[in-house]
């Protein structure tokens, strides 16, 4: 048996600064590794929220119905040439709500503020949420829920 000079010092402060940053940032997990020493800080995910993002498997030639109030404005352009056009940052899948049950984040005729989260994008298991640039209203949605999104893809218009 080891004796108690041999066991890892756990860095109770260190951890409480990790599960703060797990909040912060909405990450489930976090790991650190510094010489011979490993921590790793998770929360735990509720059944219906690991759901909630798990994209159901469908072929490719069948289309998704529209999420409600995911079309958009008619008057908005569709290739994102309109200056609040707000774009992918990374390739994944959209989320318009936060789950299933949720209301979506934005819908058109919103007013957001600078920092309100309008989509989430799930990247490697991550969810990312996408923030607005700035201040105004949302004329036009450009994706439907659990839609793949590429890098650079316009998301949303926010006038």
């Amino acid at each position: 048996m080891a004796d108690k000079a041999d066991a890892m010092q756990v860095d109770v402060k260190l951890v409480r600064q990790l599960a703060e940053l797990l909040n912060d940032t909405g990450l489930t997990e976090i790991e650190v590794e510094e010489k011979d020493r490993k921590i790793r800080v998770a929360r735990t995910v509720t059944a219906a929220a690991a759901v909630a993002y798990a994209p159901a498997p469908a072929p490719a030639a069948i289309a998704a119905a529209p999420h409600a109030g995911a079309a958009p404005a008619p008057a908005a352009p569709a290739g994102g040439d309109h200056p609040g056009t707000v774009k992918s940052p990374m390739v994944g899948t959209a989320y318009l709500a936060p789950s299933p049950e949720a209301s979506d984040f934005v819908s058109i005729g919103s007013t957001v503020k600078e920092g309100d989260t309008l989509i989430i994008i799930e990247a490697m298991k991550v969810m990312n949420p996408i923030t607005a640039p700035r201040g105004g209203k949302v004329t036009a949605i450009l994706v439907e829920n659990s839609q793949p999104v590429e890098f650079d893809q316009p998301l949303v218009v926010i006038e």
